[in-house]
């Protein structure tokens, strides 16, 4: 059964409140990746009584929910209706939330071929660090021209504002899924990945875990089987993906810090010191490692990518470091939505 209860006008006072008094509010809906990010000291503005789905169309692939709507409710809805949301959001524990969703931006194993959770934002219902609010962009793609601060929500961990509501894209399930692992060592691995990218093979998901590849192929029945006759292998568990989404296979529960590092697709192996598990065929990789972030930082770089450290007292900054250009354009851009810096101030960079 679910629960629709429009809580909107209780936010805005809350928000209003701390605006008069110029206190710091720390935005949370289900608490579940409160890990990310730098602790934030302020008076908790808990979003989850605000929740339920406003709209839902199938046949339009659009649904609007709420910020404090239960991910596994939402997407629940969507699985009656044979429909998904193509960027798989990891939930990271119990209580995750539509808004916790857009404001970590954070993909699952499909996203190289889907896209982000960025990508999909159509629309959205803010609460401003000016007191008001506003309704921006729409239920369609065409509505998402110009200045579009829907999509910056995305991965802004509750530093431009307090999201309301949002609208998004969804597409029908695939009509056929079927998993495969490889045994090849992790160089030829990433080979083999380049060589697919370049052909009308349908991956939608891969990862190597040092020790073989593992593949996750969707679409027609014909193009899955054919995919599946020519790369070989073993069938592999479905249920693969959902764990690693969610950080519950064996590498993840290694002691020593988690990093998430993001690179070129074409990058190859790294010698970094460590263990690590490549994701989104090679774009992402997951690295448990006693290192200093300044070394591992270092070594990513290099290469054109950057690295955050998922464990939040494993470091004092957890997100990369900005350049002072990005980092002017994130206090410009906090300073016109959150001129009172009331919203999660410094969960990402003690700067903004």
């Amino acid at each position: 059964m679910t629960v629709s209860f429009d809580a909107s006008q209780q936010l805005l006072e809350q928000v209003n409140q701390a605006l008069a008094s110029n206190s710091p509010l720390r935005i949370q809906g289900g608490g579940s990746k409160t890990f990310l990010g730098r602790e934030v000291q302020g008076t908790l503005l808990d979003t989850r009584a605000h929740r339920g789905i406003v709209t839902y169309d199938p046949t339009e692939l659009v649904v609007t929910a709420r910020a404090g709507t239960p991910l596994a409710e939402l997407e629940a809805a969507l699985d009656e209706a044979n429909q998904m949301l193509p960027c798989e959001p990891p939930h990271l524990g119990n209580g995750a939330t539509v808004g916790g969703m857009i404001a970590a931006g954070l993909s699952g194993p499909r996203r190289p071929w889907s896209g982000s959770v960025r990508d999909f934002v159509l629309g959205s219902r803010v609460i401003t660090g000016h007191g008001k609010h506003l309704r921006f962009g729409g239920e369609v793609m065409k509505n998402v021209a110009g200045y579009d601060l829907s999509r910056l929500l995305a991965g802004s961990f509750g530093c431009l504002g307090v999201i309301t509501e949002v609208s998004l894209k969804v597409l029908p399930k695939p009509r056929l899924c079927r998993s495969l692992r490889v045994e090849m060592p992790v160089d030829r691995a990433l080979l083999k990945l380049a060589e697919w990218g370049q052909q009308p093979v349908p991956i939608t998901a891969a990862s190597h875990d040092g020790q073989a590849l593992h593949l996750r192929l969707e679409g027609g029945e014909g193009s899955v089987n054919a995919a599946c006759d020519r790369i070989g292998g073993e069938t592999l568990d479905v249920g693969y993906w959902h764990d690693l989404r969610e950080h519950r296979l064996g590498f993840f529960n290694d002691a020593r810090p988690l990093w998430r590092l993001s690179l070129p697709t074409d990058t190859v192996a790294l010698a970094l010191p460590g263990e690590q598990m490549i994701d989104w065929g090679g774009a992402q990789r997951w690295l448990k490692s006693d290192a200093d972030a300044q070394t591992i930082r270092a070594i990513v770089s290099e290469v054109g990518g950057h690295a955050i450290c998922f464990t939040a007292d494993a470091a004092t900054s957890p997100f990369q470091p900005l350049a002072e250009p990005l980092l002017r354009y994130h206090r410009q851009l906090k300073a016109a939505l959150d001129p009172q810096g009331i919203f999660n101030p410094g969960r990402m960079y003690s700067e903004v």
